[in-house]
């Protein structure tokens, strides 16, 4: 369960500086806000299903809010 959960943070913080980079370059608040918060929310959680979860509910973030 430890190994899910290290993939899991480290693809998510992966995207997650994707996200950060591509809202610095664009001016996207939103992309930018939600890829430092798919960077450090890893840190918080200990569950796996709840870890997939939270991280794609960022992932979309951007996509509806507009800032």
């Amino acid at each position: 369960m430890d190994t899910a959960l290290l993939v899991s943070g480290l693809i998510f913080s992966a995207i997650g500086i994707g996200y950060f980079v591509y809202g610095r370059r664009q001016d996207n608040m939103a992309a930018r806000w939600s890829g430092l918060a798919l960077v450090l929310y890893p840190y918080l959680m200990t569950d796996v299903y709840t870890m997939v979860a939270v991280g794609i509910s960022l992932m979309l973030l951007p996509r509806f809010v507009d800032l």
